[in-house]
């Protein structure tokens, strides 16, 4: 959909290089030109490696603002989509062309560093055009991207560091923050995920009953989810060996979304940095009852029992989820949202973002 205004950005910067090429000085598809700077190129690692960014100036005072790094999913999602289409400073719009600004904008209040990874995804590719890859070197490129970002924007290596990122990104960013952590220059203050993958046992389990609640699933095809996936009131839907379980009837909807085994990796964070893990509630590729049974096995002592959150539309107050804080992570809902909370619902989103950069309580 973006395809095009991207083309034509590219050809107005013409060839990228250090950060003074990179920086934009005219945008497509605005009717007029933004007050904050921005600037777009490539971060080489791992050799032959070309990474493509874009990165958005805060609005407010970038010197002292924090710097966040936002990762899409997929595996294989871009992340100018959170640009774009979520958070960005300005969205696309249905015509392909035209870009109007976001009101809720997260680069309002931080430096907004979106990153395309891995290479093969968006923009970003490899000299050799091989494009297999795993977690464990994505973490390492990206880690490799962020050392080049500060690099080339050193005045900011001071500011406070933040990793966000959606979907898989509940697998890219814990793996990249176990990275940063180790590394003294960087100011990491924490890490949010929006809807992540953080297991794919607990996923799938939840899932089933999640499309049950929500009318998904009838009465017969749940009393046999009952009989031949649960044994004494525990079920099991993603690894039964009970062959009525996996039977051709129930093994669609037990193995929905079920990809790969991984160890959960937000167990290996240590706690003195702030994590925030947040889900629209009505998204069921990661839905939020799965998230919150993740946070639960991490055994956190409790601070905050679980409460509604709220956030303001004008002078009207309005219930934005809810949340359950333990030492220094949180486990936050948001009301009536799907998959993509910033797109569905910016308001809340934007309040959410802000209490958590700024440490407030949510």
């Amino acid at each position: 959909m973006y395809h095009l205004v991207l083309s034509l950005l590219f050809g107005a910067l013409g060839t990228l290089g250090a950060p003074d090429v990179d920086e934009i000085k005219f945008l497509p598809g605005l009717q007029k030109q933004p007050n904050f700077k921005q600037y777009s190129g490539y971060f080489n690692v791992a050799g032959n490696k070309h990474l493509h960014y874009w990165f958005v100036e805060s609005q407010k005072d970038p010197a002292s603002s924090p710097v966040v790094l936002w990762l899409n999913g997929g595996p294989g999602c871009s992340s100018l989509d959170g640009l774009l289409t979520e958070h960005g400073p300005f969205l696309i719009q249905n015509d392909g062309m035209t870009l109007e600004y976001n009101p809720y904008s997260w680069n309002m209040i931080a430096n907004m560093l979106y990153l395309e990874s891995p290479a093969g995804v968006g923009y970003s590719y490899s000299d050799d055009s091989n494009y297999t890859t795993n977690d464990t070197e994505v973490s390492m490129n990206n880690f490799l991207a962020l050392k080049e970002f500060f690099k080339a924007f050193p005045e900011y290596i001071k500011n406070e560091f933040f990793l966000t990122g959606e979907s898989y990104g509940g697998i890219y960013i814990p793996t990249l923050a176990e990275r940063v952590m180790e590394d003294a220059s960087m100011n990491l203050q924490g890490i949010a995920v929006g809807n992540g993958m953080s297991s794919y046992e607990m996923n799938d389990n939840s899932l089933v009953y999640f499309a049950y609640y929500h009318g998904l699933l009838g009465t017969s095809l749940w009393s046999d989810l009952q009989a031949y996936c649960c044994d004494g009131g525990k079920c099991d839907f993603y690894n039964n060996q009970n062959p009525n379980c996996s039977s051709n009837k129930l093994k669609g909807v037990a193995s929905l979304y079920k990809l790969v085994r991984l160890d959960p990796p937000l167990t290996k964070l240590r706690w003195k940095y702030r994590v925030l893990v947040y889900n629209g509630d009505v998204d069921m590729a990661c839905n939020f009852l799965g998230d919150e049974w993740f946070v639960e096995s991490l055994h956190q002592e409790v601070q905050v029992k679980r409460r509604p959150w709220l956030y303001y539309t004008g002078e009207s107050q309005q219930v934005g989820g809810f949340v359950k804080e333990f030492s220094n992570l949180a486990f936050l809902t948001v009301k009536g949202s799907g998959h993509m909370v910033p797109t569905d619902k910016p308001i809340a989103a934007f309040t959410m973002f802000s209490r958590f950069i700024k440490k407030q309580p949510y």
